[in-house]
């Protein structure tokens, strides 16, 4: 099997940062991400460039951020699933990414690519990619959806004909909220421990996800980013997005992997947005726009039988 190659990873995944920043920022032709890089400095190794754009005429946050890390051991919320990777040292790659926009007809969008692996002194590396992209609307275009599912399928297909569909089911079961039986959005593409088929393969599909991401969502921006509203779509706004925080502070393996490895927080905690309300028990009146969120873009889909 071919070994991997950790700075051709690292290589892609610094410019891939940089071409999501540059067209997000042509995108919102008001601001720019502002770089904070950074070091461990708590004993363990590696840093990041950690980039936020806040108050744009478009986003109202975003954060695009690298990271590379090393530890001495892989901290419980990876291990708890993969015990053979207990005792190794691991090196982890990784670009994230959450975008708010201010509109309430555009959607939020999430992004994640990374490459780990664990090493123990006379065995074989352990090493996997992971990532992915999932949509979410407060407001639900079908041809946005289907859109968006239309690029994940492309940039699957390279890949075999049962590639996106079963990474699109994994986005579903993973970006799910038990405690509200409800999605997290309109889904996308979710993989992680991928090393079959060698480095060469799996780091090409990887790839071909993170070029996808700004194909699948700028057009989507462009389209929605000047529709009118008013005081009620920016209310349901600021609570749907409680439903993010929710999420990515009970479930989400990455924010626990950061937080886990003493990782560091700002960076972890800026993919949380700006703005965020609860109400208790409120429900969408029926047949309202907020309602068909609910009925509709909440629940997993074959969106591309619509095209």
């Amino acid at each position: 099997m071919t070994q991997p190659n950790i700075t051709a990873v690292r290589d892609y995944l610094l410019g891939l940062q940089d071409r999501i920043c540059q067209q997000l920022e042509a995108v919102d032709g008001k601001e720019k991400f502002v770089e904070d890089a950074w070091e461990r400095t708590d004993g363990l190794a590696g840093g990041g460039r950690t980039r936020v754009l806040n108050d744009g005429a478009v986003f109202e946050q975003g954060g695009v951020n690298f990271s590379h890390v090393r530890g001495t051991s892989m901290p419980a919320s990876a291990t708890a699933n993969r015990p053979d990777l207990a005792g190794r040292s691991f090196e982890a790659i990784g670009v994230s990414l959450v975008i708010h926009p201010n509109n309430p007809y555009a959607p939020t969008s999430h992004a994640n690519v990374r490459f780990f692996i664990a090493q123990k002194e006379g065995e074989e590396p352990i090493w996997w990619f992971g990532g992915g992209y999932d949509l979410t609307p407060y407001y639900g275009f079908e041809e946005d959806a289907v859109h968006w599912h239309q690029t994940a399928k492309n940039a699957c297909d390279p890949f075999g004909e049962d590639v996106y569909p079963k990474y699109k089911k994994w986005c579903d079961d993973y970006f799910y909220l038990k405690h509200r039986d409800e999605t997290r959005g309109a889904g996308g593409l979710f993989f992680d421990d991928l090393n079959e088929g060698g480095f060469e393969h799996c780091f090409k599909f990887l790839q071909s996800v993170g070029d996808s991401y700004t194909q699948a969502y700028v057009p989507i921006v462009e389209r929605r980013k000047d529709t009118p509203f008013g005081e009620r779509e920016r209310d349901f706004q600021l609570y749907r997005r409680g439903r993010y925080v929710e999420f990515n502070l009970v479930y989400d393996r990455g924010t626990l992997f950061g937080l886990q490895s003493g990782g560091r927080t700002e960076s972890i905690l800026m993919s949380l947005p700006p703005l965020v309300k609860w109400r208790y028990n409120w429900q969408p009146e029926p047949g309202t726009d907020e309602a068909k969120l609910y009925g509709v873009f909440l629940k997993p889909q074959n969106w591309l039988t619509l095209t």
